[in-house]
């Protein structure tokens, strides 16, 4: 993939420190951080199963005994805790309202902007007190994914970890506006609530928020001929073939178009209920009631006791259940939080542990962080700009204030990593090879100046340098070492 446009744009020169960065660029490439060998498993477990050490998760790690007993602590931890409300701490939360309340809302910004295209054009326009309700939830949802994943004494580390990971595998974006709306509702009780459950459970969660029905277009797939109106409508393939090539068995997992084809027909139906508590809604008058073969499994027409809404339950199962669909989710946690180009046999180690819990995420996740591989110094990985900006946010004590969130925001827009905002549904790329540019460096020492002149105490992260850097940020002047800190190649890396 190639860098995004918006991450190629000219940085601000910052000659004393820029130039040390970038030159320092190719080797960042195969680099790795080199903290002192009795720190490197604290640095690894806390870098890649949360976003970075502070002084609080540093004294919990060591009460636990060591990283390994902590790492495995956590997931016990996060999954007592994704089933509990998001905390948000006094944050705005339109976002997490009732799924009809959000209904309505919009319903109403929507007249209002038909009202406003239909006012004649010499009419006064009115200014608006605050902006339109989708944006400003969307707003919302945004900046509590910062504050949740920079500040582990609200969200336990992992578990925002967690609700990036699903997120961005099954991807929607607030840019599509039928869906802006419900995106922050998506992340916290379709995603967040089912990241230590199982995939099947998870998947379907996905499959039904008014989110993904919105994104994907799956609410417009009805049976061929359906008319609304005096037009007809049909099939909208959109969901079924992401679903298939994104969600579950990869692009090379053994369907066919016809396979796509078919799925979308088990699927007609599955569309929004705005007066519904989980925003679905089946309808049985836009299903295709005829019979489908999906993967060699004929589901539909007589006779068949699950017709209807049960198709599309027994499609989801069928693809949760895929060997495929374990490679699948095995090779890109192992991507996420190990290599990326992780060893394959530790990709089927993961597999045989999604097939043998039949997909426990739970489960897999304790194979994973028990797996070798997991800690071997030899596997690097390079923080993408959402990683970068949520560590060293963490690392400084969490955002300052809103408007702090406001910069923050704007600034991984310009990184061409938005959060909430990827447009497509693949999700956005995390190997070095999409965000390693001299350019993505330059940005990261200016957002570790502007972080520095609050002033943090971040010393603590000296303890991960190697001795020679260390050596060389103590001898610069107090005043700098922040920066120095935040903006180290070590940092760079977890």
């Amino acid at each position: 993939m190639a860098l995004p446009t918006a991450f190629r744009r000219r940085p601000r020169p910052r000659p004393w420190l820029a130039a040390a960065l970038l030159a320092s660029a190719a080797a960042l490439a195969t680099a790795q951080p080199s903290p002192a060998p009795e720190h490197a498993d604290t640095w690894r477990a806390l870098s890649r199963l949360g976003y970075g050490p502070t002084p609080e998760l540093i004294e919990q790690v060591r009460q636990a005994g060591g990283a390994r007993a902590w790492a495995l602590r956590q997931i016990d931890i996060a999954a007592r805790d994704s089933l509990l409300p998001p905390p948000l701490d006094g944050l705005a939360d339109d976002f997490n309202a009732p799924l009809p309340d959000i209904f309505t809302q919009f319903a109403q910004e929507r007249e209002a902007r038909r009202a406003l295209r239909a006012a004649p054009a010499s009419a006064p326009a009115a200014a608006p007190a605050q902006p339109p309700y989708s944006f400003r939830v969307a707003r919302q949802a945004a900046g509590w994914r910062l504050h949740a994943c920079s500040r582990p004494a609200l969200e336990n580390p992992l578990l925002a970890r967690l609700t990036e990971f699903w997120f961005n595998h099954f991807n929607v974006s607030d840019d599509k506006d039928p869906a802006r709306p419900f995106v922050g509702h998506y992340a916290v009780h379709a995603i967040r609530a089912h990241a230590l459950g199982r995939f099947d459970a998870l998947l379907l969660a996905s499959a039904r928020h008014p989110a993904m029905l919105s994104y994907l277009d799956q609410a417009q797939s009805v049976a061929e001929g359906t008319l609304q109106g005096q037009r007809p409508r049909g099939l909208n393939e959109n969901y079924a073939r992401e679903l298939m090539e994104l969600h579950t068995l990869g692009a090379n997992g053994g369907y066919t178009q016809q396979d796509v084809r078919e799925l979308a027909r088990v699927l007609t139906g599955w569309t929004l209920g705005p007066n519904q508590p989980d925003g679905f809604r089946f309808a049985a008058r836009l299903h295709d009631a005829g019979v489908k073969t999906v993967l060699g499994q004929r589901l539909g027409g007589p006779g068949d006791a699950q017709a209807g809404e049960g198709e599309g339950l027994a499609a989801l199962r069928l693809l949760a259940a895929q060997p495929a669909t374990a490679r699948r989710v095995a090779l890109r946690l192992a991507q996420w939080f190990v290599a990326d180009q992780p060893p394959p046999a530790l990709v089927e180690q993961l597999a045989r542990s999604f097939q043998a819990s039949r997909g426990d995420l739970r489960a897999v996740l304790r194979t994973l962080v028990q797996a070798p591989a997991f800690w071997d110094p030899a596997h690097a990985l390079f923080k993408t700009p959402y990683d970068y900006a949520c560590s060293a946010l963490a690392a400084a004590g969490g955002p300052a204030d809103e408007r702090e969130v406001t910069q923050v925001l704007a600034q991984l827009q310009r990184a061409g990593q938005s959060v909430d905002r990827w447009p497509t549904p693949d999700g956005y790329q995390t190997d070095a090879a999409t965000w390693l540019a001299p350019e993505a460096l330059a940005r990261r020492a200016d957002f570790a100046m502007q972080l520095a002149r609050r002033q943090p105490d971040v010393e603590f992260l000296a303890t991960f340098l190697s001795p020679t850097l260390r050596q060389r940020i103590d001898s610069q002047p107090p005043p700098l070492r922040a920066t120095l800190l935040l903006a180290s190649p070590g940092f760079m890396r977890k």
